[in-house]
């Protein structure tokens, strides 16, 4: 008659510690290489925020210019939401802070300013659109 051996003495397969670690620090090797390779396109995809709000912010100017027959100042009048930034709080998710430049009867600028420096270099990424829907970069980061 064979008897089974109680859970606690039973030898199971398993890794070590030090193979774990040793993984861990293989992995985060290879991240530290690859970061630097990355963090052109990690900017740029934040970027599109800019991009994409600045082209939503033509749209409603374009609308209100149509309504009204002069463009204007005022996000809240357009019927524009800023999302709440990331400096502001934990629970922020816009990176740029929307505004508008100027506003006159014939035209509008306006811009989309990072609040977040994405490469650590100290400067911070700047977007323009006017009523043409010209986008341009006017500092990169």
């Amino acid at each position: 008659m064979k008897f089974k051996k109680p859970l606690t003495q039973k030898r199971l397969d398993a890794y070590t510690l030090t193979e774990i670690l040793v993984v861990l620090v293989i992995i985060g090797i290879i991240i530290l290489l690859a970061l630097p390779n990355l963090l052109p396109l990690i900017t740029k995809a934040k970027s599109m925020e800019a991009k994409e709000q600045l082209a939503h912010i033509q749209m409603l100017e374009k609308n209100y210019f149509y309504e009204y027959s002069k463009y204007s100042t005022d996000l809240k009048e357009l019927g524009f939401i800023q999302e709440k930034l990331t400096t502001e709080g934990k629970d922020g998710r816009a990176n740029y802070r929307i505004e508008i430049t100027s506003a006159t009867n014939t035209g509008f600028t306006a811009k989309a300013t990072s609040v977040v420096d994405f490469n650590g270099n100290g400067t911070f990424n700047v977007w323009e659109i006017n009523q043409d829907k010209t986008l341009h970069e006017v500092t990169p980061d």
